[in-house]
């Protein structure tokens, strides 16, 4: 077998080889095993047809194509390996000559997996960042955790802030309504600021069958551009309201939190896990940066295939995230002033899809 390699770039090649007339018949040898299975001739069992006699009773034309397929498929494994090739695709194939029983020549061009020239890792600097954890971040945990415990019972009385109102509301722009301004029996507390500024305030003080319209301008940099500084009102009623009531922060309250004796016990440990999880995230924090300087440093070649693989991993992220958000990929391209996903692909995910690679790689 004779085979040369032509680098089309750092990342893609193409292989020409050439076999010749022992492995061509090597070749037809296993296509003819093949092909024989199922061969029936007169005074032979199914599949024990000797391949001599097979050869003058199987359609030339399949002996031919199963050949090429057998000669191609071993070949092209073996010359990417020992040219030292990782073929990051299925090589495209094209035969350039096939004379039966004589020679076979054949093209093969793929992306590869490109050298990588390090950079001089020994002279990265980073600094790992200093972790202290503060009294109010226990504190928001311990709220967390309140809340999670709380009893909400019906009231009759007005809304105060802490509360939980159970709320339909539709939010019109020039009296029409507009995309995700809509909820049906939406539980909302009030001050947990879920809601643009003005919102929930405007709720503090109205009792459950009350109606109300909220008028409200968007922030100006609402990530919604249609919606970003425009007046609005929220035609809202007050379905329900439930009194909040948070558990004391006790040693009862701890014991109910896990196997803890005290407030102090419970504090420590909640302590010991911020502290564990604001490590590990410092340490990968370093890491990062230390690769991205390494990246720079370094001659990195990326390879179109794994771009675009990297780009659909990229879009189906941010339209999972943004799902959560009640958001689609349409209002993300319109908030970042992009006409379109492939503005979207130039002016942002090659970039971000360049940097995974790399640092892959």
């Amino acid at each position: 077998m004779k085979s040369t390699v032509k680098h089309l770039s750092d990342t893609r090649v193409l292989v020409t080889v050439t076999l010749d007339a022992s492995e061509l018949e090597a070749a037809e040898q296993v296509a003819l095993k093949k092909l024989s299975k199922d061969l029936k001739v007169d005074g032979f069992r199914k599949g024990h047809v000797p391949l001599a006699v097979a050869k003058k009773n199987i359609d030339p034309n399949a002996l031919s194509q199963e050949t090429i397929e057998n000669g191609l498929s071993k070949a092209v494994a073996e010359t990417f390996i020992s040219n030292d090739l990782q073929a990051l695709e299925r090589p495209e194939v094209e035969v350039k000559k096939f004379v039966p029983g004589d020679a076979l020549e054949f093209t093969a061009e793929a992306d590869v997996l490109p050298k990588v020239i390090l950079g001089d890792y020994k002279k990265l600097k980073t600094k790992k960042a200093e972790i202290k954890i503060e009294q109010k971040d226990i504190d928001d945990v311990i709220g967390r955790m309140q809340s999670g415990f709380a009893e909400k019972k019906e009231s009759k009385d007005a809304a105060k802030e802490g509360d939980e109102v159970v709320i339909d509301f539709v939010g019109k722009q020039d009296d029409v309504p507009f995309d995700g301004g809509t909820g049906n029996d939406y539980p909302l507390t009030l001050g947990s600021n879920s809601f643009i500024p003005g919102f929930e305030e405007a709720l503090i003080g109205l009792k459950a069958g009350d109606k109300k319209d909220v008028k409200l301008t968007f922030p100006k940099d609402y990530h919604a551009k249609n919606l970003a500084g425009a007046k609005v009102v929220f035609e809202v009623t007050i379905k329900k309201v439930n009194a909040v009531t948070l558990p004391e922060v006790n040693d009862e309250f701890a014991a109910k939190a896990g196997p803890f004796t005290s407030v102090d016990e419970l504090r420590d440990d909640i302590k010991r896990e911020l502290t564990a999880q604001k490590e590990r995230e410092a340490g990968d924090k370093q890491k990062d940066d230390l690769v991205q300087q390494l990246v720079a440093k370094s001659k990195v070649s990326v390879p179109g295939v794994l771009r675009g693989d990297q780009i659909k991993s990229i879009e189906q992220d941010l339209q999972q995230n943004l799902m959560y958000q009640g958001r689609t990929l349409e209002q993300y391209y319109e908030s970042k002033g992009y006409k379109d996903r492939d503005e979207w692909v130039e002016k942002e995910a090659n970039d971000a899809a360049d940097n995974r690679i790399k640092a892959g790689l």
